[in-house]
């Protein structure tokens, strides 16, 4: 169980409002997938992984070792994501605002729940 509740409801917050704008995604989000390489095709595929994270992460708070397993899941999601960002050399602000702040966040909220 988390030791303080908000952390992981910010982070699924976050997510879940990620997931949404990924439905029809920005400029900056089509960007990012962009710059990755990543095909359209497999856009839908993260729309269901961050609302999975969502799901574990809400869960987490009631049930024992859900949470830390979802937030984990989240933190190597982002590392994935900041990996293909390295591999594909698209480095822009997209990196830096988006992957590597929701991987500082995840990591924060992991952290300050599970850690602290």
């Amino acid at each position: 169980m988390p030791h303080y509740w908000w952390p992981t409801a910010i982070l699924a917050a976050a997510l879940f409002g990620d997931a949404l704008m990924s439905i029809r995604p920005p400029q900056f989000i089509r960007g990012c997938l962009e710059g990755v390489r990543l095909p359209e095709d497999w856009w839908w595929v993260l729309i269901v992984v961050k609302l999975l994270a969502v799901a574990g992460l809400l869960a987490g708070l009631k049930y024992p070792g859900i949470g830390v397993a979802a937030n984990a899941g989240v933190i190597v999601y982002f590392l994935c994501a900041a990996y293909a960002h390295y591999r594909a050399n698209f480095l822009k602000q997209e990196f830096w605002l988006n992957c590597l702040g929701m991987l500082g966040l995840s990591v924060g909220v992991f952290v300050l729940s599970y850690v602290i």
